[in-house]
């Protein structure tokens, strides 16, 4: 699954990405693009953890991220 967000959103993302996942690089973010699952699989290959714990990693990091957030969802 990806997120639908913009350019200008993925950007932002991106940067709280690199800033909550220190190993993630720019050149990981371009392998990501906004690929959830991509993400999943990556803090998961990078930080040695299992595929639960790197989902609810993802999952955690999209409750606080306003971005990621449906529109009209107010947290």
């Amino acid at each position: 699954m990806s997120w639908e967000i913009d350019a200008e959103a993925w950007k932002l993302v991106g940067v709280k990405i690199k800033s909550r996942w220190g190993k993630i690089n720019n050149v990981v973010l371009e392998l990501i693009n906004g690929r959830r699952e991509v993400l999943v699989s990556q803090v998961e290959a990078l930080y040695a953890v299992t595929p639960e714990e790197a989902e609810n990693q993802v999952l955690s990091f999209e409750k606080h991220t306003k971005e990621l957030r449906p529109k009209g969802v107010v947290a």
